[in-house]
């Protein structure tokens, strides 16, 4: 990482327009990204697929990528308080008065785990059933037709909610289904179906620093995919390429 700037003549050279917007946010020279710990997404040690794009993207230009661990609600309220720079794992729209860059960075592959016994849900029917998620995650936002849902504070209890038959379904990532999998001997008991495919996008500040890196971000970003700079990430973690043909904002 760099701490410096480069110099607008070699920014002119390079980018052509990109100066103007880069020359803005200039000082500091680092941005301040906040996440939830999501494992091989956004690691407590500053790995992961997540962390790595958000350097891809910023880095060679001469930021500093500064992580911080947070709860994913806290890491919202110190983005639109002005108090980091953006977060990591919002969907589309979540939160009225984030700014926004029309490009994702990845797509969040959305998981029901439920009794084994129970009825396979489908992106079509996961609204008939009693739903529940981690606070903060607003999955009634994104999956359709939802009625019945209620919020938990954190993972603990979810297998014996499932069990007493106090909901249906338990929503989340893979990453944190399996870590809830992880504390039960019988994972016979439980089945896991993929229920949706949502675009993951960085949420910035509500600030002009905020707008002007979004506008960075996704001139960068159009370099980046129509390089296939961003594929060796994906792999490195393991993960599927989200950027094909259709995905150009």
């Amino acid at each position: 990482m760099r701490s410096g700037w480069l110099l607008g003549l070699l920014l002119c050279g390079m980018f052509g327009a990109l100066p103007v917007v880069a020359a803005e946010v200039a000082a500091p020279a680092e941005i301040r990204a906040v996440s939830e710990v999501w494992e091989g997404h956004t690691n407590a040690d500053g790995t992961g697929l997540g962390w790595d794009v958000l350097r891809e993207v910023f880095q060679p230009l001469g930021y500093k990528v500064q992580t911080k661990t947070e709860p994913y609600m806290r890491s919202i309220g110190l983005v639109m308080r002005g108090k980091a720079d953006v977060w990591l794992g919002s969907y589309a729209g979540e939160v009225e008065g984030t700014v926004y860059p029309k490009w994702q960075y990845d797509i969040d592959r959305v998981y029901a785990l439920g009794l084994s016994q129970a009825p396979v849900p489908s992106n079509a029917t996961i609204g008939q059933y009693r739903l529940f998620w981690v606070r903060g995650y607003d999955f009634q936002d994104q999956l359709p037709n939802i009625s019945t849902y209620r919020e938990i504070q954190r993972r603990d209890g979810v297998l014996e909610m499932l069990q007493n038959k106090r909901a249906d379904f338990y929503i989340d990532a893979i990453e944190e289904i399996d870590m809830v999998l992880s504390t039960t001997s019988d994972k016979s008991a439980f089945r896991i179906t993929q229920v949706a495919e949502l675009p993951l996008f960085l949420g910035f500040s509500p600030t002009d620093r905020g707008r002007q890196l979004a506008a960075l971000f996704d001139q960068r970003m159009t370099q980046l995919v129509k390089s296939g700079a961003l594929k060796p990430i994906f792999t490195r973690w393991n993960k599927p390429y989200p950027f094909g043909a259709d995905v150009y904002p």
